[in-house]
């Protein structure tokens, strides 16, 4: 029986490890252990496609890299599992090809929230590797990255974590795509679990699972150390609870100019 793929794809620190780990206690799932490689690999495949002069000699084939895209993603996961929920930030700028290799359209689980409160809890986090090798930071950064605005512009560009993802978002709204993304506002999920997890089984069309959210294991596991060298990017609580906001306290106010940036609510 060929799988089903949904997908998670939103901003950083904003509940996409917790959303797996919760979705990781439904058994009929089968949830990546950690952002997956396997848009990247499809990526790889389809760009290297028609540059292969074998192909070119023998005329370009798109039915044959669809077979072979869709053949991808059913091998990726040793699973018997027939649902699969991929975690990967590069989901909404490959909306396009991954329909054309799945033949239909998909749906997309995007974890959002306010930028302040994303950037506030880099900070938050950097602040705590005072003992250790910090960010590696450009050479060329070095003086910018000495305040929390300098960090916080660093974080925002858009080849960097914040700036990168928010910009993926924006541009998969303004492909037409909204309706096949479900937006999960952080404060929504942390505050009313049960609320937010019942809406997102009737977006995938699936059988509401009765999750215990008091007790949510770490099913997934990241090299945040060895990637940002910020610790603690993708750890989660055991009990799912509200988190204060701290923009203004910790970024002071620097955190004014990440007001009002939430494009998806608008």
């Amino acid at each position: 029986m060929a799988k089903t793929f949904h997908f998670i794809s939103g901003l950083p620190r904003s509940g996409s490890t917790l959303l797996c780990n919760i979705l990781a206690q439904n058994p009929a799932l089968h949830v990546s252990k950690a952002t997956s490689g396997l848009h990247d690999v499809l990526f790889g495949v389809r760009n290297q496609w028609d540059r292969l002069i074998e192909h070119q000699a023998e005329g370009v084939d798109y039915d044959r890299l669809k077979r072979v895209l869709r053949a991808v993603f059913e091998s990726y996961y040793d699973t018997d599992k027939n649902i699969i929920i991929d975690k990967g930030r590069g989901w909404l700028s490959l909306i396009e090809m991954t329909e054309f290799a799945l033949g239909c359209e998909i749906k997309i689980l995007s974890p959002v929230r306010d930028l302040a409160e994303i950037l506030a809890s880099f900070e938050k986090l950097w602040r705590k590797t005072t003992g250790k090798s910090q960010w590696n930071f450009e050479s060329n950064d070095y003086m910018l990255s000495q305040t929390v605005a300098g960090r916080c512009e660093i974080w925002s560009r858009r080849d960097q974590p914040v700036g990168l993802a928010y910009n993926r978002v924006n541009d998969a709204i303004s492909r037409g795509h909204a309706g096949k993304i479900k937006f999960i506002e952080f404060d929504d999920l942390t505050s009313s679990p049960s609320s937010v997890l019942s809406d997102v089984y009737r977006f995938l069309d699936m059988d509401y699972f009765p999750h215990d959210f008091s007790n949510i294991a770490q099913y997934t596991r990241e090299d945040d150390e060895n990637v940002h060298r910020i610790g603690g990017l993708h750890s989660i609580r055991p009990k799912v609870a509200p988190v204060p906001k701290s923009a203004r306290a910790v970024l002071g106010s620097v955190a004014e100019k990440y007001r009002n940036l939430e494009t998806w609510r608008k």
